[in-house]
């Protein structure tokens, strides 16, 4: 499987769905990207990587080691499937819904304290008041907003 090269592009949306999953698609690209030397400035087994690694109780070193077998999408799917803590549709719909959503003023202080300097540095003035959710402010960031 080809990695991105994200110092000339970005991974995908934090909305994008692997295996049913929010986070894991970009999770999966900044892996693929570390593996190749080809992350910029996008780091692998940072905190939003390690909130999808929590609810499916996947070791971040374990993800790592079966991308690097080379599975494309479809194979990662089905692998996150096999290895990951069993939920029910429900629990699945809640969890991701609960990331999509989620509203800054939800966060830990300590996030919303760094977010109040971050958002005026990378995401330009007039679409500012587009970020009604956390992950508005990776798709306006990197330009798919």
């Amino acid at each position: 499987m080809t990695a991105p090269d994200l110092s000339t592009t970005t991974p995908r949306s934090p909305r994008t769905l692997l295996a049913g999953h929010v986070i894991a698609a970009r999770t999966l690209d900044k892996c693929r990207a570390v593996i190749a030397g080809t992350n910029g400035e996008y780091h692998y087994d940072c905190p939003l990587d390690n909130l999808f690694f929590e609810y499916t109780g996947i070791n971040a070193d374990t993800f790592k080691a079966q991308v690097a077998t080379g599975a494309d999408d479809a194979a990662m799917a089905t692998w996150i499937t096999e290895t990951a803590t069993p939920h029910t549709p429900t629990e699945l719909a809640v969890w991701n819904n609960s990331l999509r959503y989620k509203r800054i003023c939800e966060m830990p202080a300590e996030l919303q304290l760094f977010l109040e300097t971050y958002i005026p540095e990378v995401i330009p003035e007039e679409k500012r008041p587009h970020v009604r959710y956390w992950f508005d402010v990776y798709d306006l960031e990197e330009g798919r907003m």
